[in-house]
């Protein structure tokens, strides 16, 4: 058997074009006759527009028009139920209101668009923004999920059930507790936004802060009754997803129908306050968490209940609740989800979707469950461990959890934790280790890619996916070069435009495992026909096996005689080939059906907490990855070094404020939303098991993106309690909740 080797850390293909400025994101695109937008949001959170004045903003120098519910252009395709969502046309469900921007008087979040200003200069559409008068008939706004706590409702899928639901009360050593969430917002370096062209009647192009191409061009097809074909959507880098770019919002469609009736170029960039009302975020959750163990630790029951937030005219649903449901052997687990419809713009998936939310209540009760019996938090775990997925019934493709466990608890020193806390310190500081298991499905989608492999030795590989950041172009490189064996230097990507093959949009830690796997057919096709090539009568290695055969560095060899060669640019020329091209379809088998696919994380944190401030640091950081497959080690490491500095935002300093009298924000901007900065962050440490999964695909990779953050705060909470003894469930841990808790 060839023994397997470990993929070389790599630079990112496209790190020097990005930090010397040549990566062009959609906001540097500068088209002729280009006008810009700006938005007037609404002052209000709910209630009636009674009056808009624009007479002042559409005499004002360079405007082009002014747009709001009294003369917005129509949208064809908002009169069918998908309502410009990309979601493949399923209809939305039933909810209190509908939102169609600028088409009614009626206000239902703050913020929401009441007018849009064009003009031939972002300066003068901000200036005649800025002389817009609305008048409102206020209404009182329901922001507040506690104070409409008994208004809740339930999704498709909230409630599920294994054993007996009563098996908690019966239990010998039970825990119940509270968790809460607050709104986090994603806040990314770029700002959202959009630029839409129409260059013929039909015909439209789209430069666009999105995470997936296709998506939006199917959604503007969808939205404007054009031919996908008609439409060109590019989107090469992101200067952070985060999720907002997970749907077409509202705004981005505006501006498609706006830059249709002014019959030129529109740009809209979002300002930063914007971005906390119209491109979704954290929605607000409490969650109940109920464990029943025996007297060994052994696990009884589970009871996981969560209620989220999310708007009056669209339920936004996430898997809060899912993690509980397999994470670890338990014969009695139920779990319910529900949501408050609230005054508010509808939530998305952030920074890591609904499992990093669960994963805080889940793994803060785990730990809390393991002090009160007197066991390690590791050692809890492990007794109730499985390797089969108890709630499908069937084998994890793959799971080193156990591996990750140990390396991630040598790492970070957890012989030296204490187990009573409060016992360490160093200096004046209390010390204290946590730790803490992140989960997320492994997807394998559908995915299209094409190589071209020229005769002078370089490669193209071409690709519809986006690139948000992850490094993407990197890893499809190490791809190629493990099939083809061409040097790195000599590949380039070609990704991010729907005039490439399609992909699918980049979320779910799932694009390296889709459009990874399309790439790998699509450059073994071009590998199968360099050996037919060489192998064909009268070819340099006529009368051998393809099995006998290697491809290195442009050159085709037989394994065992390395004197047996042949050029492939000389194989290529023989054959009248100026390049090979081929395209690949690729989708998982129905095999995939009979396992459960998971990546898996382990995050270890040592933090010290100030006595008489009550302020937390995280000193160290260790993630453990347990992902299949490394691809691309290098770009791989920056993303669980990413996920940690979201952690250390989300379990200690982010948190979105509302002053619900006014049903408004209070630190919408980044001086008073605190995210974690460089001196937040300490050297982090990452290892990964690095052995591929069998069944999911041909490399064995399996996302790692989400899993960087998802379990992090909980590792924070937990460490937190060593040092102190204070359990915060209320995130973020901020100081004046630890001195709350230690006065």
């Amino acid at each position: 058997m060839k023994k397997e080797t470990k993929n070389p850390a790599i630079d990112r293909v496209d790190g020097r074009m990005k930090v010397t400025g040549g990566a062009k994101y959609f906001a540097d695109f500068d088209l002729p006759d280009l006008a810009y937008c700006v938005i007037v949001g609404s002052e209000i959170a709910r209630g009636i527009l009674t009056g808009i004045d624009t007479k002042k903003a559409v005499s004002a120098p360079g405007v082009v028009g002014v747009f709001t519910h009294l003369n917005m252009p129509p949208i064809p395709g908002w009169d069918m139920p998908v309502s410009g969502q990309s979601d493949g046309g399923k209809p939305k469900p039933a909810t209190e209101e509908t939102y169609r921007i600028l088409s009614s008087p009626k206000i239902l979040f703050d913020g929401q668009p009441v007018a849009m200003v064009v003009a031939d200069t972002f300066e003068r559409a901000t200036y005649a923004a800025s002389l817009i008068k609305a008048t409102y008939n206020k209404q009182s706004a329901r922001t507040s999920l506690e104070k409409n706590i008994e208004k809740q409702v339930t999704p498709k899928g909230g409630d599920y059930k294994r054993g007996e639901a009563e098996a908690y009360e019966s239990s010998v050593v039970k825990l119940e507790a509270d968790y809460k969430i607050p709104i986090e917002v994603h806040n990314p370096m770029e700002l959202h936004g959009i630029t839409a062209h129409w260059t013929g009647k039909q015909q439209l192009m789209i430069y666009a802060k999105t995470q997936g191409v296709n998506a939006t061009q199917q959604a503007m097809a969808q939205a404007f009754q054009v031919d996908p074909e008609n439409i060109r959507v590019h989107t090469e880098f992101m200067g952070g997803g985060f999720g907002m770019g997970l749907r077409t919002w509202p705004q981005e469609t505006a501006v498609v129908a706006i830059a249709k009736k002014v019959g030129r170029p529109v740009k809209l960039v979002m300002n930063r306050s914007q971005m906390f009302t119209m491109v979704g975020h954290r929605p607000y959750t409490v969650q109940t968490i109920q464990i029943g163990a025996d007297q060994d630790g052994k696990l009884v029951a589970i009871n996981h209940a969560a209620t989220a937030e999310t708007a009056s005219y669209e339920d936004f649903t996430e898997a809060t609740v899912n993690m509980t449901r397999f994470m670890y052997a338990c014969p009695n687990v139920s779990t319910r989800y529900r949501l408050v419809r609230l005054d508010r713009s509808v939530p998305i998936w952030m920074r890591g979707p609904g499992e990093a939310t669960g994963a805080f209540a889940l793994e803060s009760a785990m730990d809390e469950m393991a002090h009160k019996l007197k066991l390690d938090p590791i050692a809890f775990r492990l007794l109730n461990y499985t390797q089969t997925d108890p709630e499908h019934d069937r084998p994890y493709s793959s799971k080193h959890l156990k591996e990750a466990y140990e390396r991630g608890a040598e790492a970070i020193g957890w012989k030296n934790r204490k187990s009573e806390p409060g016992m360490l310190r160093e200096g004046n500081s209390f010390v204290g280790y946590g730790m803490s298991t992140g989960v997320f499905n492994a997807f394998r989608w559908e995915a299209s890619a094409r190589v071209i492999l020229s005769s002078d030795g370089s490669l193209v590989i071409q690709s519809a996916v986006t690139d948000i950041g992850p490094g993407t172009g990197t890893a499809l490189t190490m791809i190629a070069h493990n099939v083809l064996g061409v040097p790195f230097n000599r590949i380039k990507v070609q990704y991010g435009d729907t005039s490439l093959p399609k992909a699918p949009t980049q979320g779910g830690s799932a694009i390296v495992s889709a459009v990874g796997s399309a790439v790998f057919d699509a450059c073994s096709k071009v590998k199968n026909e360099l050996f037919a090539l060489a192998l064909k009568d009268g070819g340099a290695l006529a009368g051998r096996q393809p099995t006998e055969l290697t491809l290195s560095d442009g050159v085709v060899a037989v394994e065992k005689e390395p004197g047996k060669k042949v050029a492939v640019d000389v194989l290529m020329k023989s054959s009248q080939l100026t390049k090979i091209e081929k395209d690949a379809d690729s989708k998982g088998s129905p095999d995939l059906e009979k396992y459960s696919m998971y990546s898996f994380s382990v995050h270890f944190v040592k933090v010290k907490v100030n006595p008489l401030t009550g302020a937390v640091r995280v000193i160290k950081a260790v993630s453990v990855a347990d992902s299949g497959r490394i691809i691309s080690p290098k770009t791989a490491a920056s993303q669980m070094i990413g996920g940690v500095a979201g952690g250390i935002g989300m379990a200690l300093t982010e948190e979105a404020v509302i002053d619900h009298r006014f049903g408004r924000f209070v630190n919408n901007n980044l001086a008073d939303y605190h995210v974690a900065v460089h001196a937040d962050v300490p050297a982090i440490e990452t290892i990964f098991i690095d052995k591929p999964d069998p069944v999911i695909n041909p490399m064995g990779a399996k996302g790692m993106g989400e899993i960087a953050l998802i379990g992090f705060a909980g590792a924070v909470a937990n460490a937190v309690f060593n040092a102190t003894g204070q359990r915060i469930r209320e995130l973020p841990i901020t100081p004046d909740k630890v001195m709350r808790k230690m006065v």
